[in-house]
């Protein structure tokens, strides 16, 4: 009994110091500038490096659910052109994005990938190396084409079998042949609200497609001032290649963004947008001709204007308390003049009713007399005699 428990905690522990020490080999990519890049983290290649699985180790079941994080190595978070995607611990992980010339001035990126057993909490790392180059075909694609497609999460038109039935897609109404997908961003990245949890229903996901050739007669007809009324009253447009896509892919087409960037001079200067952060070596210099302001009208308004209504209020009520006051003095007297006449009509009233009860010829009840005797119902005359009636002893009184 001793034995296979010694074996099974050797085991355990093997497993341990494995899953803190695995790591796969190094894998250099190739990103080029201007092309949608996407690499799939692959579930089998670091499922089978986990020391659990490589040793065979008892009661762990091979499908273990898996997560990764991906960041830049010696950073905390991934380069502003590479995004990350995994729906779930079962689901494939994606790495993806487009490079610009800026990153392709820092040649090579290197990416940490680490991936989690949610089971035996292993862990597998393994550096992926960006090496960013120049794209094939030299020069700029000028006609440059964004579609919304509705009926798609960004994982599911990831892989490449799902870009190319899009580009095929888009040849057809395009009228060539040799477009270039060059980005692809969630609806989610662009302030999209997340879809609720019906069957479905689904983010949507923009795809940015490129072409030296001009656009076609379909394309332009999206943006024909018919087609704009009829997206206003949120109305289906008239196309003759609508159908092109479905029912693969459901496309917005009231939500397409066509950019012509083969005449620069018409078009104005790009504007880039900061993130806040200064570039490295470099110190925030603050605008210097900034025009004076004068600040004479906002005290004006927010203190003398709040003082003279308090100034104002304060007359008036002491012209009320102070000036007002002899007909408040008149107002009160007649009031107390009122109550007196009140008061002796009462009072008139009271006596008057008493000397009309004095003048009834109805006998006292015996209760009322001063000496009455309630066992014997007999009464002294309290003048009777020189002794006072109430200093009777009450024997001799009852005698």
């Amino acid at each position: 009994m001793a034995a296979p428990r010694l074996v099974w905690i050797v085991s355990l522990a093997a497993v341990f110091l494995g899953g803190l020490l695995a790591a796969l080999p190094d894998l250099s990519v190739y990103p080029v500038t201007g092309e949608i890049f996407v690499h799939e983290l692959e579930r089998e290649h670091f499922q089978d490096a986990f020391p659990s699985i490589h040793n065979n180790v008892e009661e762990i079941p091979s499908d273990v659910p898996i997560t990764f994080h991906a960041h830049l190595l010696g950073y905390p978070d991934l380069p502003r052109w590479l995004r990350y995607i995994q729906r779930g611990p079962y689901e494939t992980a994606f790495l993806y994005g487009s490079p610009t010339a800026k990153e392709k001035k820092a040649g090579r990126q290197t990416i940490e990938v680490k991936a989690y057993n949610r089971h035996t909490y292993e862990t597998v790392k393994q550096r992926v190396i960006f090496n960013i180059g120049s794209s094939p075909v030299d020069e700029q694609l000028p006609y440059q084409a964004e579609f919304f497609v509705r009926n798609r999460d960004v994982e599911e038109v990831l892989p490449g079998e799902a870009q190319q039935l899009f580009q095929q897609g888009v040849d057809s109404i395009w009228d060539q042949d040799d477009l270039r997908i060059i980005n692809i961003t969630s609806a989610l990245d662009r302030g999209g609200r997340v879809p609720l949890p019906i069957e479905g229903r689904k983010e949507g996901v923009y795809i940015k497609v490129g072409s030296i050739y001009p656009f076609s007669d379909c394309l332009m007809a999206t943006k024909s001032l018919d087609n704009e009324a009829r997206c206003k009253m949120e109305q289906q447009i008239v196309l003759a290649c609508h159908d092109r896509f479905y029912p693969v892919f459901i496309i917005d087409w009231c939500n397409i963004t066509l950019m012509d960037l083969s005449s620069p001079s018409t078009t104005g200067p790009a504007l880039t947008l900061g993130d806040g952060v200064l570039e490295d070596g470099s110190e925030f210099e603050p605008p210097t001709d900034a025009p004076e302001k004068t600040f004479l009208y906002d005290y004006l308004l927010t203190i003398l204007l709040p003082l003279l209504v308090a100034l104002l209020l304060c007359l008036f009520l002491s012209y009320i308390m102070c000036c007002r006051r002899e007909g408040l003095d008149k107002r009160d007297m007649a009031t107390s003049d009122i109550q007196m006449v009140h008061h002796n009509t009462i009072h008139g009233n009271t006596e008057e009713l008493r000397h009309m009860a004095s003048s009834r010829e109805v006998p006292q009840p015996l209760s009322t007399l001063p000496m009455f005797n309630v066992r014997t119902g007999e009464s002294i005359n309290p003048m009777h005699g020189r002794y006072d009636s109430a200093h009777v002893p009450l024997i001799l009184d009852q005698k």
